[in-house]
């Protein structure tokens, strides 16, 4: 179905190859994980399948890629639109309609199925991805989870031969994900469907996929079943991490096959003890009483009480649309309340002048780079330092400490997503608000980074910083957050300790509890350090 034989691609001013004689084959109705640092060409490798890349992005393009028998040299995007389907890492940045209903139909017609097939095709799609009573919502109006199924779906109705899906879980919380993957995995079996998927969020994928490809970083492409290519990757989920760890061969990819495996290990560690860090005495900085947020007729958050303390990291989990984003927003200040009171250090950021709120609190969105406006990092820096009223080069020595060496001349349109992420926070940090925001910040992350940003909150944690991240990243939670606050319909319905919220939760245990329960292990450092005791005595 899909055939690369001695691609490469170059762009202009680049000093090698992003892909380098790539050969490989992926047939019919396969499922194809993509793997790799963030940075290595993953995007590039995806936008090749559709001639994205080199007819819309520039560079060039040696050797040839045929896909259901059509040359991408030769045949534009949109002639091979019926054949490839494609969904971006940003959902927003594609939507051409103004409805849920309207969007799912747009790609039919503009290939012209019939009416009654295409009204037929919408109402399985709004179905199978659990979208039904989104049909008439403005596209806008969705929370980022329901607009990436929405952009899914838009792709679906087409019956594309081949798909192609750029992080398509990022946004979706376990259980939205678990349903979407479901529908994916159905095209594959039942209707012979190719499916192409880049994840960083690799837990979630590993197990369904048929072929693993590994983007090593110096242009080449490892292909080859997932156990045997993730034994010399560079990244891998923490299921995999832990059957290294464990000496197991081959390595797991579901919680299923690592129980079977787990026996030994878990007797191993019975009567080791999880060496987790002492919460510290810290003051309340953050209190939130009976805070409401009202869109029109819908109550997104519904009297929510929230308390937070200096030098600790939380995490606010929910499913898609429980009001986590809202919450934010109405505890920053700029977003809307209705009802409630914050305050922070005695001030109300929603009451406050811009500087003062600032000081107070600052917030790093689903999306950072709509924060950044300027040409270049050291722009950008110099601008937050004068809005923050801080001294010169408080920014950049801040960025330097979170991700050392970034270019002071990039555009931050170029740089890498963990670097953007840090020079966002950065430029909230400047204004030294004693509590940081953050929604969704490990998107776009690979594990690599995700481990280095834990490490970042927790040195804000130990600066004496409270912070709150809003996320769906359930591994992410058992590394860097001490507590969990769970929402639901708008209301806090958990609010405890992380081990003691997520690991009796079937959707926000991460893979190494499942696999060791009932023993409370989080995570494979966890279980490292109790290892390396074990021989040390």
């Amino acid at each position: 179905m899909i055939e690369f034989s001695q691609v490469s691609v170059t762009y202009d001013g680049a000093s090698q190859a992003v892909l380098r004689d790539v050969n490989l084959v992926v047939e019919e109705g396969e499922l194809c994980l993509v793997a790799g640092r963030t940075g290595v060409g993953k995007s590039t490798f995806l936008g090749t399948i559709n001639g994205l890349v080199p007819h819309f992005t520039g560079g060039r393009l040696a050797g040839r890629v045929l896909v259901d028998g059509f040359d991408t040299a030769t045949h534009p995007p949109r002639e091979l639109a019926s054949v490839v389907g494609v969904v971006g890492q940003d959902p927003l940045a594609g939507f051409v309609t103004d409805t849920v209903e309207e969007e799912l139909a747009y790609a039919m017609e503009q290939l012209a199925v019939a009416p009654d097939v295409m009204r037929k095709r919408v109402e399985e799609t709004l179905d199978l991805l659990g979208i039904a009573d989104l049909r008439d919502r403005p596209l806008r109006t969705l929370s980022g989870g329901q607009q990436q199924r929405v952009a899914i779906g838009s792709v679906l109705t087409a019956h594309p031969r081949v798909l192609v899906l750029d992080e398509p879980t990022s946004a979706l919380d376990p259980t939205a994900a678990e349903e979407v993957l479901a529908a994916i995995t159905r095209l594959v079996h039942d209707l012979g469907t190719t499916v192409v998927v880049a994840e960083h969020r690799m837990e979630r994928v590993a197990q369904y996929a048929d072929r693993l490809l590994y983007l090593r970083g110096d242009g080449a492409v490892v292909s080859g079943p997932p156990a045997e290519v993730f034994a010399e990757a560079d990244v891998a989920p923490p299921i995999v991490e832990l059957g290294r760890l464990a000496g197991w061969s081959p390595l797991p990819l579901s919680v299923r096959d690592a129980r079977r495996k787990a026996g030994p290990l878990r007797e191993r560690l019975a009567s080791a003890v999880v060496a987790r860090p002492a919460a510290a005495p810290t003051d309340d900085v953050l209190t939130a009483r009976a805070v409401q947020v009202r869109y029109g007729g819908v109550v997104a958050v519904r009297g929510v009480d929230l308390t937070l303390r200096r030098g600790e990291v939380v995490a606010l989990m929910g499913r898609n649309g429980s009001g986590k984003s809202s919450l934010l927003w109405a505890l920053q200040g700029s977003g809307p309340r209705s009802a409630g009171v914050v305050s922070v250090l005695g001030v109300d950021p929603g009451a406050a002048r811009p500087r003062v709120a600032r000081s107070r609190v600052g917030l790093v969105p689903q999306t950072p780079g709509d924060l950044l406006y300027l040409d270049s990092a050291e722009a950008e820096c110099r601008q937050a330092d004068a809005e923050s009223g801080a001294s010169p080069g408080t920014t950049r020595s801040l960025l330097d400490r979170l991700v050392p060496g970034v270019d002071p001349s990039a555009n931050p349109r170029d740089l890498s997503e963990g670097q953007r992420l840090a020079l966002v926070l950065a430029v909230q940090l400047a204004a030294a608000p004693p509590v940081v925001l953050l929604d969704e910040p490990t998107r776009g992350l690979d594990y690599p980074a995700k481990r280095h940003f834990a490490a970042v909150l927790a040195s804000l944690a130990s600066a004496g910083h409270a912070v709150l991240l809003a996320t769906h990243d359930v591994e992410f939670v058992a590394a860097a957050a001490a507590r969990v606050v769970v929402l639901a319909e708008g209301e806090v319905v958990a609010d405890g300790p992380t081990a003691d919220v997520v690991v009796s939760s079937p959707a926000f245990a991460p893979q190494v509890a499942k696999v060791l329960a009932p023993q409370e292990w989080l995570t494979v450092d966890e279980v490292a350090r109790a290892l390396r005791s074990e021989v040390a005595s």
